[in-house]
């Protein structure tokens, strides 16, 4: 089957061309002239897509090596992300399945990153996703294709948020994960001490303190003529800490329910430090999954990845028809009981 998958919930316009679960092509334009504003502008993003979105198509199918003709299934984000951006890609991806007679299936942006890291690995279930990007921070139990339970989630910001506003406090600029990772590398880990927030269930995460910490922290620093010499250290202390609070609650969680396979997924799983202390677990018998660094942002290949797992696992596979899609509005198209 040959599947064209469109993600715009924010500021990438993707278009990737799937044959079955292959990618034959995974074409990404980012929106890299938001840090202008420390931030992504929603309305700016939506005006970004419609200037882009047919183009990236034009590029990804002539890569994937097929024609427009042979598309047989469309896939694109209907949820969550910004509403404006969404409406592009979707009006876009509903459109050319409608044009064709050919069936479309929406796709929950938080289920395609959870299943981005099998789209080089072999399938293992039960796992447990832990999705960290910058807006969202979850914890999932998958017992089976498209059967999860939510068991941890943040109570303010996620993750990513987290290091693209501790970035703005260090004066990093935008975005701050990458930025961060980069100076750990050459700072030391241990230098300072960020408090771990506590939280009354047990695996929801909470990363406004360890904000609040270092903003009052480097506001002292203000007055040191040494802070450009400890702020390599400083990030490397903020990323230890924010990635050890990722790192126990799942831990936790896999060992409460016996769990030995655990993926990791979302921009924030491109965190070296991250990467590092959860392959550690595999001399303890865990196996653990991260996508390739291309599919741990936002991509259309892993929307159609995802789309053409939910189309083939669907009993009823006439609800994807064209003419079942017709009438249906963005906001009834959410997937609900995530």
């Amino acid at each position: 089957m040959k599947i064209l998958a469109i993600e715009t919930s924010c500021d990438e316009t993707s278009v990737s061309v799937l044959q079955d679960k292959k990618i034959l092509s995974n074409i990404i334009s980012s929106q890299l002239f938001h840090s202008e504003w420390g931030g992504v502008v929603p309305e700016i993003a939506s005006r970004e897509h419609i200037k882009n979105i047919s183009i990236v198509c034009e590029e990804a199918i002539k890569t994937s090596g097929i024609s427009k003709d042979e598309i047989e299934l469309v896939c694109a984000t209907s949820t969550p992300g910004l509403i404006g951006a969404l409406l592009v890609g979707y009006s876009f991806a509903k459109s050319f399945a409608l044009a064709k007679n050919i069936p479309f299936v929406p796709v929950n942006h938080i289920q395609a990153h959870l299943y981005s890291v099998f789209i080089e690995n072999d399938f293992r279930f039960p796992f447990l996703g832990l999705i960290v990007s910058g807006g969202h921070t979850l914890l999932i139990q998958v017992d089976d294709f498209f059967k999860h339970k939510i068991l941890g989630t943040t109570l303010d910001d996620a993750a990513g948020e987290a290091f693209d506003k501790g970035a703005k406090i260090l004066g990093l600029g935008y975005p701050g994960g990458p930025i961060i990772d980069k100076l750990a590398k050459r700072g030391n880990k241990n230098f300072h001490s960020f408090p771990i927030s506590k939280t009354e269930s047990e695996f929801d995460f909470s990363f406004s303190g360890v904000k609040t910490s270092l903003l009052n922290y480097w506001n002292k620093q203000n007055k040191n003529s040494e802070q450009e010499s400890v702020i390599k250290d400083v990030a490397a202390s903020y990323q230890e800490t924010i990635s050890e609070m990722l790192f126990r609650k799942t831990i936790k969680a896999a060992e409460k329910f016996d769990i030995k396979t655990i993926g990791i997924s979302g921009g924030v799983s491109a965190n070296s430090r991250l990467r590092e202390k959860f392959n550690s677990l595999s001399k303890s018998g865990y196996n653990i999954l991260f996508p390739s660094l291309q599919y741990t942002i936002d991509n259309a290949a892993m929307i159609g990845f995802t789309g053409y797992l939910k189309f083939m696992n669907s009993e009823n596979k006439n609800y994807f028809s064209t003419e079942s899609f017709k009438e249906k509005p963005l906001a009834r198209i959410e997937i609900k009981n995530f």
